[in-house]
């Protein structure tokens, strides 16, 4: 059985820990501090086997290098930091191409890890697939997306396409605690929605009691994200009467996706 836990970092960032039923040796997603991973394994008395990074951005690597030295230290071995060979990362020496490999065997877990090419919120953006655990980084978020920061519009709806075919019982587990900003631009372009009204009750639940939202599920996610569901009618309407100046009467998806993107820009 694979046990993930979520270690907070800075404002809203979670770093996961995935740990092989009772063994003392894991892994972490996307650490940006070093710091909050020492305490925790120091706490639980664990002992780091890898890194595995989603994209290059700070809040994402912050804590490799730290986290590298202190491995080498205590065990003379050096640190498996997996990442994606086309971004410029610091500290990785299992980069990853998923044209090439889209598989990984790691020691300590039992099941495969399948890579999944996500780009959009950066060009090189990969995610994690194991034992119906999904880390994708900040390319899909619960009720919304990540900022096209390098990658276009028709990348990251084909990288959001990609996740939401998966089973919907997979688990998600995105990287910030965004739900409850999410949820408010997901109100104000699908009003109608009863599933979004009932998950909107459950967050604000959850997180009036400082409990995360995270992970969300890909069924729950293709049900109340509106950047998985661009043509439902009520997202659609409400598209034409913010950008009443287009004429969106053929709006495909991805025309759809792309004014949903620039318009939560500046919600």
């Amino acid at each position: 059985m694979l046990t993930i836990t979520a270690i907070n970092a800075f404002n809203d960032n979670y770093i996961w820990v995935l740990r092989q039923d009772s063994q003392q040796t894991v892994y972490v997603v996307d650490p940006g501090d070093a710091n909050v991973v020492l305490d925790y394994l120091h706490k639980h008395q664990l002992t780091l086997a890898g890194i595995l990074i989603t994209h290059h951005h700070r809040d994402h690597t912050g804590g490799i290098a730290a986290l590298a030295a202190h491995v080498e230290q205590t065990t003379s071995h050096a640190l498996a930091v997996y990442g994606p060979q086309s971004e410029d990362i610091q500290g990785i020496n299992l980069p990853i191409d998923p044209k090439l490999n889209d598989t990984l065997t790691l020691p300590f877990i039992d099941a495969p890890v399948r890579i999944l090419s996500v780009p959009g919120h950066t060009a090189g953006h990969i995610a994690y697939l194991v034992d119906g655990a999904l880390f994708c980084g900040d390319t899909l978020f619960s009720a919304g997306c990540g900022r096209l920061f390098e990658g276009t519009p028709a990348q990251m709806w084909q990288s959001l396409s990609l996740l939401a075919a998966l089973p919907d019982a997979t688990c998600v587990y995105c990287a910030h605690e965004y739900t409850l900003a999410n949820l408010k631009f997901a109100q104000a372009v699908d009003s109608d929605n009863e599933a979004l009204k009932a998950y909107v009750k459950r967050a604000n639940d959850l997180r009036a009691q400082n409990k995360a939202t995270i992970p969300s599920t890909i069924g729950l996610e293709r049900a109340i994200n509106p950047f998985l569901r661009p043509l439902a009618p009520t997202i659609v309407n409400s598209i034409k009467s913010k950008f009443c100046d287009q004429d969106l009467t053929k709006a495909d998806e991805l025309t759809c996706f792309t004014l949903l993107r620039q318009w939560k820009d500046i919600f």
